[in-house]
């Protein structure tokens, strides 16, 4: 989807990664402000899906990994040069399994990999986002509620409330 396709409303997701080692899964961007650094697999919200199923979109074309969704971690918003709306919300994920081999999107990123929080922090290339997460407690919010009203008046064919 093009910057234009998107309009001056944007909405991404990103999805922080946790292995059983308590490393993370981190993607080295290829473009854009974060080109060369450090940052968590993500991207924009298509048509037809819900959040979280963008975030387990993303982290499967960026890197294969497929995880297991904990919660709602938190919400990155700001205005681009005083006029468009750039809003991210971040989850958290656990890996399904350490034996899984990443596939990079080489068209966008020029690599992925498992970093300690740790090496995170000493490493320069780290984005602020991730800098900001390293040194804070990591509380994830789970979905309270993933069913659909029994009346359903607005249509909705997903549904799923996190607080």
């Amino acid at each position: 989807m093009s910057n234009k396709d998107r309009g001056k409303v944007w909405l991404g997701v990103a999805g922080l990664v946790e292995n059983e080692n308590g490393e993370w899964l981190v993607v080295m961007k290829r473009y854009g402000g974060l080109d060369g650094m450090w940052s968590l697999p993500a991207g924009f919200v298509q048509p037809g899906e819900t959040l979280d199923q963008a975030c387990h979109r993303e982290l499967k074309e960026e890197t294969g990994i497929e995880a297991s969704l904990q919660g709602l971690l938190g919400l990155r918003t700001g205005v681009l040069r005083n006029d468009i709306s750039d809003n991210m919300v971040v989850f958290y994920l656990t890996a399904n399994t350490l034996e899984q081999s990443i596939k990079v999107q080489l068209d966008e990123l020029y690599d992925v990999k498992w970093m300690s929080p740790e090496a995170l922090k000493n490493d320069t290339r780290t984005s602020l986002m991730i800098l900001e997460l390293v040194d804070s407690a990591l509380e994830a919010k789970p979905a309270t509620l993933e069913k659909l009203e029994s009346d359903n008046i607005f249509g909705y064919t997903d549904y799923k409330l996190y607080f």
